[in-house]
């Protein structure tokens, strides 16, 4: 039994290593040495190149400074370049007269800095930005099919509302709506109506197209995402997050597509399909355009330049000489609050990345937001949603902590037959076979039930690591972020206390190399704790506490004294 446990506790140590040298590698600016599809991509400048326009069937997502093909006319127009700042009480969004394209989106109710440095002063989270130093912006417009359209590169006009300065939402006033509109565009004019929520991250915008030429027009709208390479900036040494576009719709699910990917040209997604999103995705945050049900819609991600787009093109519309056709589209941007997901629309809530235990990991939350409803403390929500995982799991465990204290039982029979019998392996192989049938001891019985928890516990991990609510969500005293690590490392070493513990409970392994290896085995894992967040590190010093009680109870009941293995080290 020793030998198993110890040989599966072996593979999982030295998978962790190359876990951790691989993430070190990228923390200081390496190449990943075995996960390279994991990597977020280094810092990406933005050079200037032109946009699309006439025939192309997908619009070149870029940041230009030359004029698209087909509009020099309006190079002169009469519209001054401005920068618009609207607010509501959980937005404040600036908007680019050309194109009317959404260059900066602050989010009122996150702040920029976490913990400590949260009650110097609060900066709101600036998710979208367009400056000297970072690219990340919202933009859409027309795709002329024979002829010019206005682009998300034309100039326009703020026409309603009519003020000067920033625009807010009033007290009171529960909706407010821009409206932006071009010059014609060879007798084009895009009409943009952007209507925004008390309360809400969602922008209703309308396209609304008027053709005011004598002959008639093909168009097709298009909603797209640009941003560059950089990460969210919230990883550590040891753990990094997803970053970049995802694609949804409801016959290839969510796709998600690496920078590095982009990079290569590879990028295999459901390009035509009838409902779905397309999306920006980061750590705690996101961007998404939705276009209504039944919508037919072409999706595309690549990379131009140094940076990385991703969208969704419109079916043709036809316009007769004087017709309007008008277009609706929802463009999201926010936290990834996993309830106002699940109602913006469907497959939504996958942004906020569980993994491959995605199974396991939503009714776990789900569990843990009903215990903060009654609670009211997130912290306190992770230690009473753990004291109901071991609940649930207490007979299966004490199945394994029986059959570990049987092995405590017999160990220093097996290590006195190991010690008389080393020359002759076979021989001792059997003697010990015969000690397990006449002991009633099965080998494999304090492993399996312990494996098969593994993946509930992995998949509570990335609950934690995923969910904004923890982001600046205080525990107690000096804990006053559980998505940030401990500033006075109090509970990594609570953890690593613990876990020596833990292992004191189990018999050393009779080869004294073994059993210094194995000690070295919590200390490793300390050192990666000192620097995850401390509601990860809490949910495990929980764990710990929880399963010493129980195998020190186990083998009370079984008469088997409490002893702690301690190595002697020389």
């Amino acid at each position: 039994m020793n030998d198993i446990r110890r040989s599966i506790l072996w593979v999982i140590f030295g998978f962790s290593l190359i876990l951790l040298w691989d993430q070190w590698q990228v923390h200081h600016g390496q190449p990943p040495t075995f996960f390279p599809s994991s990597a977020p991509r280094p810092a990406a400048t933005a050079p200037a190149a032109n946009a699309s326009g006439g025939q192309t069937s997908v619009p070149q997502p870029s940041v230009p400074s030359a004029t698209p093909p087909g509009e020099a006319p309006q190079a002169a127009a009469p519209i001054p370049r401005q920068r618009h700042v609207v607010r509501t009480d959980v937005l404040e969004l600036t908007f680019d007269s050309e194109g009317a394209t959404l260059v900066g989106a602050r989010l009122l109710k996150h702040a920029t800095e976490t913990g400590k440095a949260l009650r110097q002063s609060f900066t709101p989270l600036q998710l979208l930005v367009d400056d000297s130093q970072r690219l990340y912006v919202a933009q859409s417009g027309l795709i002329g099919e024979g002829r010019p359209a206005p682009t998300h590169k034309t100039p326009m006009r703020l026409v309603s509302p009519a003020v000067s300065g920033p625009i807010e939402l009033a007290d009171g006033q529960e909706r407010l709506e821009l409206v932006f509109e071009s010059d014609p565009v060879e007798g084009l004019v895009l009409r943009k109506r952007i209507g925004l929520q008390r309360g809400s991250y969602v922008l209703d915008v309308q396209h609304e197209i008027v053709n005011q030429g004598s002959v008639p027009a093909r168009v097709r709208p298009y909603q797209q995402l640009l941003r560059d390479g950089l990460g969210a900036g919230s990883e550590t040494p040891f753990y990094t997050t997803f970053t970049g576009p995802a694609v949804y719709s409801s016959e290839g699910k969510y796709q998600k597509i690496e920078f590095a990917d982009l990079d290569k040209g590879r990028v295999d997604i459901q390009r035509q399909a009838r409902d779905g999103w397309v999306a920006m995705v980061q750590h705690y945050f996101f961007s998404a355009w939705l276009l209504p049900e039944g919508e037919e819609r072409e999706n595309y991600a690549r990379k131009v330049d140094n940076l990385y787009a991703v969208g969704q093109i419109g079916p043709v519309l036809t316009l007769a000489p004087g017709a309007t056709q008008t277009r609706s589209a929802r463009l999201v941007v926010g936290p990834q609050e996993e309830k106002v997901l699940q109602r913006l629309a469907p497959g939504l809530e996958l942004v906020k990345d569980y993994g491959w235990l995605t199974i396991l990991a939503k009714p776990l939350y789900w569990l843990l937001e009903k215990i903060h409803g009654l609670v009211g403390n997130w912290g306190w929500a992770i230690v009473l949603l753990v004291v109901l995982i071991k609940a649930a799991f207490y007979w299966l465990n004490a199945s394994a902590y029986r059959s570990m204290a049987k092995m405590k039982a017999i160990s220093p029979r097996i290590m006195e037959m190991r010690e008389r019998l080393k020359d002759k392996p076979q021989l001792m192989q059997q003697e010990m076979m015969r000690l397990y049938r006449e002991e009633k001891v099965n080998p494999l019985g304090g492993c399996l039930p312990i494996l098969i928890q593994i993946p509930v516990f992995i998949a509570l991990y990335w609950v934690l690591l995923a969910s904004v609510e923890m982001r600046n969500a205080p525990w107690i005293g000096w804990i006053e972020d559980l998505s940030s690590p401990d500033p006075y490392f109090v509970l990594p070493l609570v953890m690593t206390l613990t876990t020596v513990v833990q292992t004191a409970l189990n018999p050393l392994p009779p080869d004294p190399l073994q059993a210094k290896l194995m000690w070295l085995m919590p200390l490793v894992f300390s050192v990666m704790f000192f620097f995850f967040p401390a509601g990860l590190v809490l949910y495990w010093i929980v764990n710990n506490v929880l399963t010493i009680a129980q195998q020190a109870y186990i083998n009370h009941t079984m008469g088997v004294p409490l002893k702690l293995y301690w190595p002697k080290f020389k």
